[in-house]
């Protein structure tokens, strides 16, 4: 085994407060408060920040390292449910498919958080249910990932948790 270096200061304070923001959004705030606004607002910024480091960070985090194509997954796919899941350095691709997923209904509930507060769409109902449902929706993700990460870490050859608080990987070497 060799120890590598894959998720950068950056990835790992994204992934731990954006979780910690959408703990709060979710669980603790009261919906609609003034710091449920700026946790909102905050976590949408992050993604922000994110998708940009996507393109020009470190190479683990870059999204070519993970993009989880339609062959990657049904390969990916198939390991798995084989018994036999390949080692990945960066995310594998199912773990990918989750990120891009994740991202996508912080950003969504960030936009539509913020349109309720303009004038346009105030008080409008239609509005309010889409960000209840992109809200359920990221509840259920969220459990799905901690669900599967908390597997993965248990079951297969690497801790997850651990590198994403470490930034490191235990990797079988190449033979």
């Amino acid at each position: 085994m060799q120890t590598i270096r894959v998720w950068d200061p950056l990835v790992r304070l994204f992934h731990w407060t954006l979780a910690t923001a959408c703990i709060l959004n979710l669980w603790v705030l009261e919906d609609g408060s003034s710091w449920h606004e700026w946790v909102g607002y905050y976590a949408g910024g992050a993604v922000a920040i994110r998708v940009l480091w996507g393109f020009i960070g470190t190479p683990y985090a870059r999204f070519r390292s993970f993009f989880p194509t339609p062959t990657r997954l049904k390969n990916y796919a198939g390991a798995l449910l084989s018994g036999k899941p390949t080692q990945t350095v960066g995310h594998n691709p199912m773990g990918g498919l989750m990120i891009l997923a994740l991202m996508f209904l912080v950003a969504a509930l960030a936009v539509s958080g913020w349109m309720m507060s303009l004038d346009a769409f105030w008080g409008e109902d239609w509005l309010e249910e889409i960000h209840e449902g992109l809200a359920s929706a990221l509840m259920a993700l969220m459990l799905i990932h901690i669900a599967a990460v908390s597997l993965y870490s248990r079951f297969g050859k690497e801790n997850l948790i651990a590198a994403m608080v470490t930034g490191k990987k235990q990797i079988s070497k190449p033979e």
